[in-house]
Parts: C-alpha cells; sequence; structure tokens
C-alpha cells in the first residue's frame, strides 16, 4: 500500500526498491516478480506522482521501479518523478517499466545521462530474469535498455524507398558522430555527406507531404537528435569530465594536443575497503559504494572541481581543469573537508542500518601537469600526467581515516596558518629526494 516502509517489506536483503504504478494488478504482479529475489527488498508502492514522491522521499530506496504514465495527467509522470527523485537523492536508481516502445520516453529519460537509469518494456518483464538484471544494474550506476527501445532509438528513421546506404547513413546521423567520422566511414569528404545528408532530409521531407506514415514524426525525432548532438556534442559529455566537451568545442582541440596547467589533484581513497568487501554482502556494498560516490562527486563538483574517474573504491578530481583558476588550491582543500564531512552523515546513517562505515584517506598535490585528449573520434579519455598526479596518489597513502595529506606546495600555496602535523621527510616510489608533507589530522 502507499506509504509502505521498510518493515513491511517482507523479502530482507541487500537492494531495497520502491515500486510504482497505477495499475494495482500490474503493481502487486511486479511485487510478486521481485518477491522471488532474495537480495530485493520492496520498500514501499505509489499509485500516482504524489505517492511516489512522498514516499519514495521517506524510504530513501536504492532503486525507483516505475510505470511511465500516472495520474494525474497520465503524461510521463514516472519519467518526472524519478528525475526529481534522482535530484535529491542522486545515487537512487532507476528503471522505467512501459507499454511503449515510443523511443521519445527513453531520450527523455536518459538525455541528461544514461548512468543508473534502466528502461524496459512491460511485455519483456516477465521474461526470465530481465527485471532483476535491471535492477542490479542501475544500483550500481549502470544502465539497461530493453532491446527493442536500443534498436529503435539506434534506428529512428526506416522506410521502404531509403537504400540500404542512405539507412546506415541516416543511423549514424541519428547516433551523433560527426561529419568527420561518418566520412571517414565511408571513405569520402565531410563536404560530400553533408550534401547526402541534406538530400536525405529533403527526400523524407517529401515523404511527410504526401502524407508517407511515420515521415514526419521521423523528421522530428532526427531534428531532435541533431539539435540535442552537435558535432560531437553527446559522445563528448557522456565520455568526458563536466565542461570539458563544451570547451574543446570552442576552442576546437584536437585529439592527443596538449595544454600545461597548474592544478591541484586530489585523490581519495577507501580505508580497509578489501576487509569490508570480504564480509560484506555484495548487494549492500554495491549500494554503499553508490551512495559514498553520488556523496563524493557532488563535494568535489560543489568546489568547481572535475571528478576524472572512479576507480573502485578511489576517487581522483582536478581542480583548475580544464579551465584554468587561480583559487584551485582553496577549492581542492575545502572539497576535501566536504568529502570527509559528508562521509562522516553517511557513516551515521549506515551505523543505524548496521552497515559497516567508510574511512576515507585524501591526499592533495600542486603543481604542473600536462592535460591531453587521447583516444580517437569512437573513445576518448582526457587525462593529466606528470609528477603531481603522481605525487597526490602517494600522499593519499599517507592519510589514515579521516585524515588529509598535503604536499610541501599544496601547503605553501594556501598561504594561511593551518592546524597541521609536518610529517618527517621520506622517499617515495619513483622520487630521489625525500618527499616532504603536511597533516591535516581527523576532525
Amino acid at each position: 500500500m502507499p506509504g509502505e516502509s521498510h518493515a513491511d517489506a517482507t523479502n530482507g536483503g541487500g537492494i531495497t526498491v520502491f515500486l510504482a504504478d497505477d495499475n494495482v494488478f500490474v503493481r502487486e504482479g511486479v511485487k510478486a516478480i521481485l518477491a522471488r529475489e532474495p537480495d530485493f527488498a520492496v520498500v514501499g508502492v505509489a499509485g500516482d506522482y504524489d505517492e511516489l514522491l512522498r514516499g519514495a522521499e521517506a524510504a530513501a530506496p536504492q532503486v525507483l521501479v516505475t510505470d511511465i504514465r500516472m495520474p494525474p495527467s497520465f503524461q510521463q509522470e514516472g519519467i518526472d518523478a524519478a528525475k526529481e527523485l534522482r535530484k535529491r537523492h542522486p545515487g537512487t536508481g532507476v528503471v522505467i517499466l512501459s507499454q511503449y516502445d515510443d523511443p521519445e520516453y527513453a531520450i527523455s529519460l536518459l538525455q541528461d545521462g544514461a548512468a543508473g537509469y534502466g528502461y524496459l518494456l512491460k511485455d519483456r518483464v516477465a521474461e526470465g530474469d530481465e527485471l532483476a538484471r535491471a535492477i542490479r544494474a542501475v544500483a550500481t550506476g549502470g544502465t539497461a535498455l530493453d532491446p527493442g527501445i536500443v534498436d529503435t532509438v539506434m534506428r529512428p528513421v526506416r522506410s521502404s524507398d531509403l537504400s540500404s546506404s542512405e539507412e546506415d547513413l541516416l543511423r549514424q546521423v541519428a547516433e551523433g558522430r560527426p561529419m568527420k567520422a561518418i566520412a571517414v566511414s565511408r571513405k569520402t569528404t565531410a563536404a560530400a555527406i553533408a550534401t547526402e545528408v541534406e538530400n536525405l532530409f529533403l527526400k523524407l521531407a517529401q515523404d511527410a507531404t504526401a502524407g508517407v506514415s511515420g515521415s514526419l514524426k521521423r523528421l522530428r525525432m532526427l531534428h531532435q537528435a541533431i539539435v540535442e548532438r552537435e558535432e560531437q556534442g553527446e559522445s563528448l559529455s557522456r565520455l568526458l569530465p563536466g565542461g570539458l566537451a563544451e570547451k574543446l568545442r570552442q576552442e576546437g582541440r584536437r585529439i592527443g594536443e596538449t595544454e600545461r596547467l597548474v592544478v591541484t589533484v586530489l585523490m581519495s581513497d577507501i580505508r580497509g575497503y578489501s576487509g569490508i568487501a570480504e564480509t560484506a554482502d555484495p548487494s549492500e556494498l554495491a549500494g554503499q559504494l553508490n551512495t559514498h560516490r553520488a556523496e563524493m562527486n557532488h563535494a568535489i563538483l560543489d568546489e568547481g572541481g572535475t571528478v576524472m574517474q572512479f576507480v573502485g573504491d578511489a576517487v581522483m578530481a582536478v581542480f583548475g581543469a580544464p579551465f584554468p583558476r587561480q583559487d584551485h588550491v582553496e577549492r581542492a582543500l575545502a572539497a576535501a573537508r566536504s568529502m570527509h564531512r559528508r562521509q562522516d552523515e553517511v557513516n551515521q546513517r549506515w551505523a543505524e542500518e548496521g552497515l559497516p562505515a567508510f574511512g576515507l584517506g585524501i591526499g592533495l598535490s600542486t603543481g604542473e601537469t600536462a592535460a591531453a585528449l587521447l583516444g580517437s573520434e569512437e573513445r576518448l579519455e582526457y587525462t593529466l600526467v606528470g609528477d603531481t598526479v603522481n605525487m597526490a596518489a602517494r600522499l593519499q597513502q599517507w592519510a589514515a581515516a579521516g585524515e588529509i595529506v598535503l604536499s610541501q606546495q599544496t601547503h605553501a600555496a594556501l598561504g594561511e596558518e593551518l592546524a597541521c602535523q609536518r610529517l618527517e621527510p621520506a622517499q617515495v616510489k619513483g622520487r630521489q629526494a625525500p618527499v616532504h608533507a603536511y597533516k591535516i589530522p581527523a576532525g
């Protein structure tokens, strides 16, 4: 019933799920399917938009499973509620169950990124373990899309009047591939591809005018795809740290081109994570790791930092790249303190649930790095190279849970009196001279 709590869940386990659908038979049917999985616990149900948000806010589930159309207006309340819930609780996974294979719904759901989202057709929910796999995927930040939706999104324009070559061209355009990349794959020039695309659009427009079924809708979808994915826009935005895609479009940087920047690099790692992983339930640990990453991400972004990567239980971020800024050292220290504070708050909640705490060790290193975009048109990676990066990794290893270790350059650049403990000079791998560092103790 609406507002059902953790205590009402009949199947205890690792992944908590909130279920929303205005059809009580569908809702109970899905609930019965989830009850088969020993690591799932349904912690609440709802039948409309308001119940969904109110109930999910109270239950704080790891995953929301919801229909698209619900009261009051039967439009896309499920998608809207899911996005609102993600704003309030960024680590929440979302699985949309829909009877509609219209890709416009999937585009609406995924337009801001696909991580932690799933979209399944209701017809397939009862087939095997599709739903269970989708829930486990989004709970850990993955993506789960119904094969039928993927096929439709990848090929939004289909017409019996189009040749196989034209179908392929439109598929690549809909995927957001740059004209130059399409030209390379078709062994021609970007100008020739632009002409081919224009001619195909004219052909589709003529079909739409003549009343050919679906042509107008296909044109609208293509237009939306092109607007949202202008010249590498979507591909870069999904693959690269925040803000970098726009920088590349504005400055026209080439793959492999390097720029030198003075930055502060932050490295964070969970102390004793291997030991926690040995004894923890995998599903519960995945949920904890997802919550941890969401909190760390917010702490870094709130201070204008760039999250470079999450690798297992480690976090790497940079302040002062891709956009230079004068206060990168102060921002990095503020983010490190916020990370500790946020993790302490999460640990308090976990203690009430009987979950192990995460203790962070953080290292900060300031200096010059070489920043480069490496890879190919299809797969890109923004990379920082230099001793500053290596030093942050070494200093992080010296930090116990709750501590922050600063490089000598970071400490000097702060220009303020800090409650620091000067560490004894020590050797680190890859350096001949001893390293001087400072520690900000826990608390």
